[in-house]
């Protein structure tokens, strides 16, 4: 298995590592998780969205909350698949959502 790129912690202590890609890339028809985020310094990195979907080709849809993370300069897609569940994939999201307070999932 590839080494994540960054580890995002939620509210439980909980790591969860991601890769790191732009805005525009494409991505596979899996399960995952996902996080728009602004670069605002080396390593650091400010989340504007959280999500989770069965499909991550659409992470990069049109819609309202993606819409707010461009409007607030997301820059990344941060990533990773999640193949054990949408209950996991949701509890992954809120934990994160918990700790980090993303302005587009308020």
């Amino acid at each position: 298995m590839f080494e994540a790129d960054i580890y995002w912690e939620g509210q439980s202590g909980k790591e969860y590592g991601y890769w790191i890609h732009r805005v525009a890339s494409s991505f596979l028809n899996k399960p995952g998780n996902y996080i728009y985020a602004k670069k605002v310094g080396d390593n650091e990195w400010l989340a504007l969205y959280i999500g989770q979907t069965e499909n991550l080709e659409e992470c990069g849809a049109d819609n309202e909350q993606h819409q707010c993370a461009r409007r607030n300069g997301a820059t990344h897609v941060h990533i990773h698949t999640a193949p054990r569940g949408e209950a996991t994939r949701t509890e992954e999201q809120r934990d994160l959502i918990a700790k980090w307070s993303p302005p587009c999932n308020l």
